[in-house]
């Protein structure tokens, strides 16, 4: 049986990592959108965070495939099949813990986050251009500046956030499309191994899985944030509480990501089943 530890185990430890951090600092563009009074501008620069980190969860998606295949051909070799799946399933747990960690230091780091999303607004206002924006964020006075912003901030400024400010709907929504979102490629590689006769199927499910939570969170979770957002423009609602929403929002999405623990099995097993249904079908 293949080591614990591997170079792909690793990277992809990292890698979700910062997807989940940067999907986490995505929330602090409805901040900046109602301290700067440029929503359509915050919205743009949301838009493209969540873009880029749902199109990085494709480069670790590799080292996943690279893991199962070794896991894959450890369960083909007698007296090693219930080993080589317990030991890819703390591989896999392992990867999404990496993510919780990453989603709880996006958290921690949403003041940073908070400035560079103002700085963002301020580059694109400027000079009219995302890209070149983007470019100017990369200048090193910028990013000494952003470096500088990095604080914790300290505990009696949690008192401020109110949980009665943010809707319950739209937190346990967060819970849930979160949960779901941070299994939906391991849960499938992990049903490739189960069910190896379906393998191919089964890690093609996973764009499904990760679709319906994309169709969740844009039906629920984002124009509920947004309305939010809108209404502290308007002045119906405070600065305060758009921070108590992206307060509980970056919050609950650490508990979905630890509440995928749970279902991180289930899930496999019911996508090994459905990839078996669909492998039937004449």
């Amino acid at each position: 049986m293949t080591p614990f530890w591997s170079s792909q185990l690793v990277l992809a430890l990292v890698l979700n990592a910062v997807v989940q951090g940067i999907q986490i600092g995505a929330y602090a563009a409805r901040l900046a959108g109602v301290k700067s009074g440029r929503i359509a501008t915050s919205i743009s620069l949301f838009n493209l965070f969540v873009t880029a980190s749902r199109l990085a969860n494709l480069v670790y998606a590799p080292m996943l495939g690279t893991i199962s295949d070794r896991a894959a051909r450890s369960v083909r070799i007698p007296g090693l099949a219930d080993a080589a799946l317990h030991q890819l399933d703390w591989q896999i747990r392992s990867i999404v813990f990496a993510g919780t960690i990453g989603t709880a230091l996006g958290a921690a780091l949403l003041p940073a986050f908070l400035y560079l999303f103002l700085r963002g607004i301020a580059a694109f206002e400027r000079l009219g251009s995302v890209p070149r924006a983007i470019l100017r964020l990369a200048d090193p006075r910028v990013m000494l500046a952003i470096l500088r912003s990095v604080r914790l901030p300290p505990l009696r400024a949690f008192a401020q956030f109110r949980i009665s400010d943010v809707p319950t709907n739209l937190l346990v929504a967060n819970v849930a499309v979160t949960g779901i979102y941070a299994i939906g490629v391991v849960a499938a590689i992990y049903a490739s191994v189960i069910d190896r006769a379906d393998a191919r199927t089964a890690v093609l499910l996973s764009g499904i899985i990760n679709g319906i939570a994309t169709v969740a969170f844009t039906l629920i979770v984002d124009p509920t944030s947004a309305y939010i957002t809108d209404q502290a423009v308007k002045g119906e609602r405070t600065l305060g509480e758009v921070k108590s929403m992206v307060f509980y929002l970056a919050l609950t999405a650490i508990v979905g990501t630890l509440l995928s623990q749970l279902i991180l099995y289930p899930a496999a097993v019911v996508i090994a089943f459905v990839a078996h249904l669909v492998n039937q079908l004449r």
